[in-house]
């Protein structure tokens, strides 16, 4: 069957490869030069299923409220006449209750577990690198507050068998020596010791190489302009080089997607959740961090890639703009100097943003749609380069007509019709 990814993102990337490596022809259509040079391009480094949770909590209003007033806050919003936003806010609080908050946190486990055991297969199949390390994550407690808050998620990673230890303020240090420069900062830590680290543009550059090399097809600078259909199936994709056809279409396309779709009628509650990061040189590896921290109190991770030190994080609901804005940079400066700021060089400091394409309940739309022949693998919010690999493994069963190893019925677009 000849399959028509659309979007050259990790998420594309993954699936083109699963795709072909079941069997089938696949073309990637893709606008920009290369592969993964929008939001795949300088994420956080995380590969982090323990550290999957959907925004949408019991309790988030009142958070998000305090957030806003903190100098360095982890989430901006911009007010703006866009009825998209303030549909997308609304779903987002109906979420907001202890019954959605266990139930779309569950389906992001299991994906996003299973997605990192795709990872080390793929890894251990291919001997693909991209600056992995396998050390786990630490989420850093600044008060005694945030320590007893964990219990709630603490409970739930206990339902889906999901690893995790406890720690207090030595332990912490045990986990990562540099803190110990800063212990006084440190009140707890939840240590997730099945995440990974890595460079999310490397391997997503090395995935298409090995891609390529079963037959993928990688049209770059093929700007996709609208979906061709006729008796509920896509019957092409028009792009500005002219008309791709193929058997089905698999849009991958991010906080792009629901424009793409909604001449279809499909109606995608994606919204773009604009996300920061700097990436300095390291200087002193002894003072830098050996894996990921992630500072509770400011929603910021400080990761370990190589000789450098990427911080990522912060949340700005501004629609499609990619302004740099200073504000969110040294919120992100600021992290990384308070807990490890002999670890790196932030005169040298790459500052960095991307869309992340969030639905309101945290679960990425994989699957199906009303069309026959066109499926669907986006919305995966903060967790792209964690979902990568099950989300392909997941799309190539279900386009080759197989069971895929884990229940994704809670995934597709019909729970938003439900």
């Amino acid at each position: 069957m000849k399959v028509i990814v659309l979007g050259g993102g990790v998420i594309g990337v993954s699936c083109a490869y699963f795709l072909a490596r079941a069997g089938h022809e696949v073309v990637v259509l893709e606008r920009r030069e290369g592969v993964a040079l929008e939001t795949s391009f300088a994420n956080a480094g995380e590969v982090s299923p323990g550290y999957s949770a959907p925004w949408a909590s019991p309790g988030l209003l009142v958070k998000a409220l305090k957030w806003m007033l903190m100098r360095h806050r982890p989430l901006v919003l911009w007010p703006r006449p866009d009825p998209a936003l303030w549909l997308w806010v609304g779903q987002l609080l109906e979420n907001c209750n202890a019954e959605a908050y266990g139930r779309n946190k569950g389906r992001m486990l299991a994906l996003a577990e299973y997605s990192r055991d795709c990872l080390r297969a793929l890894r251990d199949e291919t001997g693909i690198t991209y600056d992995e390390r396998t050390r786990g994550t630490l989420q850093l407690f600044r008060t005694a507050r945030q320590v007893d808050d964990a219990f709630t998620d603490m409970g739930v990673l206990d339902q889906f068998g999901v690893p995790y230890a406890l720690l207090d303020r030595d332990g912490c240090v045990a986990r990562e020596p540099a803190l110990a420069r800063v212990r006084e900062k440190v009140a707890g830590g939840l240590w997730l010791p099945g995440d990974e680290t890595g460079d999310c543009y490397v391997f997503t550059c090395r995935l298409a190489a090995l891609a390529a090399g079963l037959g993928v097809e990688f049209r770059h600078g093929e700007s996709i302009q609208g979906l061709l259909h006729e008796g509920g199936r896509v019957r092409g994709v028009l792009t500005g080089a002219g008309r791709v056809s193929g058997d089905a279409y698999l849009v991958a396309l991010g906080s792009h997607s629901p424009a793409l779709l909604r001449p279809l009628g499909l109606q995608l509650p994606i919204y773009p959740v604009k996300g920061y990061s700097l990436t300095l040189p390291i200087v002193d590896p002894a003072g830098a961090p050996e894996s990921t921290v992630m500072d509770e109190t400011h929603k910021v991770a400080v990761t370990r890639l190589g000789d450098r030190i990427r911080v990522g994080g912060t949340a700005e609901l501004a629609g499609f703009s990619l302004a740099l804005r200073p504000a969110r940079r040294r919120t992100l400066a600021h992290v990384v100097r308070d807990l490890f700021g002999a670890g790196g060089d932030l005169e040298r400091a790459r500052f960095w943003t991307g869309l992340r394409p969030m639905t309101p309940d945290g679960t990425p739309i994989i699957g199906a749609t009303p069309y026959t022949n066109l499926y669907l693998a986006t919305g995966h919010g903060t967790l792209g380069w964690t979902m990568a690999a099950g989300t392909g493994r997941v799309l190539a069963d279900l386009l080759s007509g197989r069971e895929p190893d884990i229940d994704v019925a809670g995934l597709a677009l019909a729970r938003y019709r439900a």
